[in-house]
């Protein structure tokens, strides 16, 4: 500890293992009523001021992102999830019905045709749901 507080001037050292007590003593009490203050330190300085500066960073993109949101540039994710799950709920049924479809158009199609059809698209779609798992 003595040694931290003589790189920091705060102790007077007058030889080896011998300190200047009435002098340390007065300048470790003003050490510790400018840190008590705010003012502290040249490293607590430093690291008051950087702690001000990055909450003044947070607080300007805080405001950025509402800015961002108010001109309309970012909508909720809930909305955009939303949105994707209509489109493809939508798409499956599309696909789902394309069996059917091709059977009413194309005559010439057999049952087998039909539900071979019919099999591989309802595989592919597993496949895509189970794609993220």
């Amino acid at each position: 500890m003595l040694t931290a507080l003589g790189k920091r001037d705060i102790v007077v050292r007058l030889g080896h293992d011998a300190y200047d007590l009435e002098e340390s003593a007065r300048r470790y009490i003003a050490s510790l009523r400018e840190t008590a203050s705010g003012r502290g330190g040249e490293e607590q300085v430093l690291n008051l001021t950087s702690e001000r500066a990055r909450l003044a960073r947070e607080q300007a993109d805080a405001q950025a992102l509402k800015n961002a949101v108010l001109r309309g540039e970012y909508v909720p994710a809930s909305e955009v999830e939303r949105a994707w799950a209509d489109t493809l709920r939508a798409l499956r049924s599309r696909l789902l019905a394309v069996p059917s479809r091709l059977r009413q158009s194309m005559q010439h199609l057999t049952t087998s045709d039909v539900t071979m059809i019919d099999r591989e698209l309802r595989d592919a779609l597993q496949e895509l749901g189970n794609a993220d798992a």
